[in-house]
């Protein structure tokens, strides 16, 4: 007879105690223990699936082959993977219920299926719901596999007798293995779970994609573990009254990080966007005051977007300061910067600033737009709508150069715009085409060149 024992175990880390306590020694977070029924086995895990005897190996002995990369069929997923599909690869996919992670993986391996063999594994709908999505969305339908189960073990057994090329499972939050008599969904089932998947991957140089649900602080729900055990991690963010989708890599094997597709959500499914920065820029009919177009750098890829600032008269004793998709306590800071070295106050101001389009910037080269922003509606000073300003402010009023200046510059050039204040460390040598570029080296320097490119709006 197995051996049956009861653990609490922690829902954020995995850490497991002997009896429930209100706080976890892992992680030291409050009320996330939860009783599991762990049942001692003698069966090792799945291994239908042929292993090599492993040995210690000198690196010079390691015999590397080129890992041809297969394309997705959709360009913009290809970016965000780092070129393409890497055989044996594990993939995880997290984000918000309903924003399109079904979706864009239907919409994948029923293209890829027409070329090679593909399962796709699902945990949380009928057959019968995956195959009316596919054709609403006018999809091939023709060769691909579908499985509806939630038990590693035979989906496992029946991916060994199929041998697929790429095998796909939403979610991973559905699964469950023998090993573990507690729920599917709990810390123990989602380590193991994947675990085996990842392992079978490996193994058969099967390309695996997973499902991931999210908490609602929008980080991926399981332990924190199951990121390291996968190779990609890609997070789909977006607003859900919004058409576009943006998917980000967090972690990368293969390529870069912080890579960015970029989609819209349309009724035949997702489409790639192939210009960007097209939907971050708003054209208005006439000058308004507090907007500034800057230049951001995500992964690879510049991008054009739209900081916009409102600077009101408060009534509070304390002054409110809201940034939406820029760093709240940056701001404070940058506004103390504005009036050390400026001499500008803000102090009885209210502050709001957002960027357009529901993209958010971590860089701090967003700091020179988005004091610029800030000056342009407390002056009600429309500044020129074909200027591009980057750039990060320092503590002591300098202007510091960011990185993939000359790319930025480029990107706007392309889309027609004529002028940039720059920092003076991203000054390019020669010409970009015919745009006038003015270095700065300090933030009064910058100001200077804002009030030659703004204008009063008349009363």
């Amino acid at each position: 007879m197995a051996k049956i024992k009861n653990v609490y175990a922690c829902q954020t880390c995995g850490t497991q105690h002997p009896k429930w306590t209100g706080q976890c020694l892992g992680c030291s977070e409050w009320n996330t223990l939860v009783e599991e029924t762990l049942q001692a086995v003698t069966q090792q895990r799945y291994q239908g699936y042929s292993i090599s005897t492993p040995r210690i190996t000198a690196m010079s002995e390691v015999t590397l082959h080129e890992e041809a990369r297969l394309s997705s069929s959709i360009k913009e997923l290809d970016r965000v993977l780092g070129g393409g599909l890497i055989r044996g690869s594990a993939v995880l996919i997290g984000g918000d219920p309903g924003i399109g992670k079904s979706t864009l993986l239907l919409q994948t391996v029923c293209n890829l299926s027409q070329q090679m063999k593909v399962i796709y594994v699902t945990g949380e709908e009928s057959l019968q719901q995956v195959t009316l999505r596919a054709r609403r969305l006018g999809l091939p339908e023709k060769n691909l596999l579908l499985l509806a189960d939630t038990q590693v073990e035979r989906i496992l057994k029946l991916a060994q007798d199929e041998n697929p090329r790429m095998l796909v499972v939403d979610s991973i939050q559905t699964m469950h293995t023998d090993l573990f008599q507690s729920a599917p969904g709990s810390v123990g089932q989602v380590r193991e779970s994947a675990a085996q998947l990842v392992s079978f991957a490996k193994q058969t140089d099967t390309t695996l994609f997973l499902v991931g649900h999210v908490t609602k602080e929008g980080t991926l729900a399981g332990p924190r573990v199951l990121e390291h055990m996968v190779d990609t991690v890609l997070y789909f963010e977006g607003e859900q009254d919004s058409r576009y989708r943006v998917i980000r890599a967090v972690k990368n094997r293969f390529g870069a990080v912080n890579e960015l597709g970029i989609f819209a959500m349309t009724d035949k499914g997702l489409r790639e966007v192939s210009n960007p920065s097209a939907i971050f820029l708003s054209r208005y009919e006439k000058a308004v005051s507090g907007s500034v177009i800057m230049a951001t750098q995500e992964g690879s890829r510049p991008l054009l977007v739209e900081v916009q600032a409102l600077v009101d008269q408060s009534h509070m004793a304390n002054p409110r300061r809201v940034c939406v998709g820029l760093d709240s306590p940056r701001l404070a800071m940058l506004l103390a910067v504005l009036h050390k070295h400026v001499g500008i106050t803000t102090y009885d101001q209210d502050v709001f600033v957002n960027v357009v389009g529901g993209v958010s910037i971590t860089e701090t080269g967003a700091d020179l737009a988005l004091l610029f922003a800030v000056l342009s509606s407390m002056r009600n000073s429309p500044f020129s709508p074909d200027t591009l300003v980057f750039g990060e402010v320092g503590l002591a009023g300098e202007i510091r150069p960011v990185q993939a200046g000359q790319e930025r510059l480029r990107e706007a050039q392309k889309h027609g715009f004529k002028k940039a204040i720059v920092p003076h460390g991203n000054a390019p040598k020669g010409t970009i085409g015919e745009m006038e570029i003015y270095p700065a080296h300090t933030l009064q320097e910058a100001v200077e060149h804002f009030k030659n490119y703004s204008s009063k709006i008349p009363a």
